[in-house]
């Protein structure tokens, strides 16, 4: 069974049970490690999430993933928060980010520069636009990695 069908039945099955809780759950991932394969599950909340938080949604979806049977073998499970540096996957990631300091890595270069922080003006799906000193965009298939400015 390939990965991206087991994390999006997975993500469709319990997506429901994790929202009634009052958490988003951000994304699924499914990918083989050493000693078997992992089913991580990332949640998030405007209140921030806890050890508590995730053991609270892997006791709620627990008993439903086992009768769902996603991957027709064993796997451990996992539940987690997305964490300071997490990369966007998706529009959502985009969207409740604008306003926000990130930092964006790129696959070539732009103005002899692969790496650029600044403001999240936009994104329309296809673009991306950030205030750095100036206004500048980045079509999303040129971003290797986009995340929130950390800043210690």
């Amino acid at each position: 069974m390939a990965k991206q069908t087991v994390a999006e039945r997975v993500k469709t099955h319990i997506q429901p049970i994790v929202e009634g809780l009052g958490y988003e759950l951000v994304d699924v991932d499914y990918e083989k490690k050493t000693g078997g394969y992992q089913l991580t599950v990332y949640i998030d909340s405007p209140n921030g999430i806890g050890l508590e938080d995730c053991e609270k949604v892997h006791r709620a979806i627990d008993a439903p993933l086992d009768e769902l049977d996603p991957t027709e073998g064993s796997y451990n499970l996992s539940v987690s928060s997305c964490g300071l540096d997490w990369a966007f996957r998706s529009a959502r990631d985009y969207q409740k980010n604008i306003g926000e300091m990130v930092d964006i890595s790129l696959f070539a270069p732009v103005n002899r520069k692969k790496n650029y922080t600044g403001k999240l003006v936009s994104f329309d799906g296809t673009n991306v636009t950030i205030l750095a000193k100036t206004k500048i965009s980045f079509k999303v298939e040129a971003i290797a990695k986009i995340c929130k400015h950390i800043d210690f």
